[in-house]
């Protein structure tokens, strides 16, 4: 990495990278402790997730689903520097013989160094809704 990392980008980053190694401890000292997170759609992952333990038991429920399978290709983290971080991505991940991959993005507020809100943001929430019913 060439250019210098604005600390907002270097804090999702690591938040990324504590996601996907499911480093929730280390995830959960990223965040404020009434911290939300706003996910689309209409199942049991969509809505909004408010308070640290809510968001990683979200997160918990979401790796069971998928069998652990989930991963995330992280693209770029642009930030305005008053606070506030996007992080565009690709994820995959499996149910049973159902696959699924789609873009995605995360809009941060980011207070004090930790993430009080997190907006996560899909290309497709029908395909989302469909692949979390599969269940149903």
């Amino acid at each position: 990495m060439t250019h210098h990392e604005h600390p907002d980008a270097v804090l999702v980053r690591q938040g990324y990278e504590a996601f996907m190694k499911g480093d929730m401890e280390g995830l959960s000292s990223m965040m404020t402790s009434d911290c939300t997170h706003h996910a689309p759609g209409s199942t049991r992952f969509g809505g909004h997730f408010k308070g640290r333990d809510n968001i990683l038991a979200m997160y918990g429920a979401m790796a069971e689903y998928t069998g652990g399978s989930m991963r995330i290709e992280l693209g770029s983290i642009c930030v305005d520097g008053r606070g506030h971080a996007i992080a565009s991505h690709k994820w995959y991940a499996e149910h049973g013989d159902r696959g699924i991959e789609m873009p995605g993005a995360l809009f941060f507020t980011i207070i004090g160094g930790k993430v009080s809100d997190i907006d996560e943001c899909v290309e497709d929430i029908a395909e989302l809704d469909a692949f979390y019913s599969l269940d149903d």
